[in-house]
């Protein structure tokens, strides 16, 4: 049985095995064997990618990390007030996902957990307001709640958590 407790985690580079990812979600299949290098050197997301340290090329797990701007009227009207009258930065988890031998076992909280410290990390430096994620279904959706986020607006699966929260 592997050992999915130590994971080693790191932007997506030509070593990774991004054929062999496989999370049962043809999108997030397809986002890392077809399109996510080309959106790292477009310089559009960053990917970020979990292995384990006896398969240093196999991706256990992903994410992608890149900026937008909250329209105010997407917030909830108590955090709104308290805001300049202009969108608000924010750092866009737009994709996680989890190999299917590796679902089950704490991977996808290592990988927010990861990306939540790497956009703490960077809002040291520039203003970062919140983290938003766009949750791909209802159980994703699920998931991000128990670590705090509310959804943004009605409508859709984007939530969001204020930094200052964490």
């Amino acid at each position: 049985m592997t050992d999915y407790s130590n994971l080693v985690i790191r932007p997506l580079d030509s070593d990774h095995d991004r054929l062999g990812f496989h999370c049962g979600v043809a999108s997030l299949d397809d986002y890392i064997q077809k399109q996510a290098r080309q959106d790292v050197k477009r310089r559009v997301s960053r990917v970020f990618a979990a292995t384990t340290v006896e398969r240093p090329n196999s991706i256990v797990g992903y994410y992608t990390l890149s900026t937008l701007s909250i329209e105010l009227g997407q917030l909830p009207l108590a955090l709104a007030r308290k805001l300049p009258r202009h969108p608000v930065p924010a750092a866009l988890l737009g994709r996680l996902a989890v190999n299917q031998a590796a679902q089950s076992h704490g991977v996808g909280k290592m990988l927010l957990v990861d990306a939540i410290k790497r956009t703490l990390a960077v809002s040291d430096e520039i203003a970062i307001y919140a983290m938003v994620v766009d949750a791909i279904d209802e159980r994703a959706q699920h998931f991000y709640e128990q670590f705090g986020f509310s959804l943004l607006s009605s409508g859709n699966q984007r939530l969001f958590l204020p930094l200052k929260s964490i």
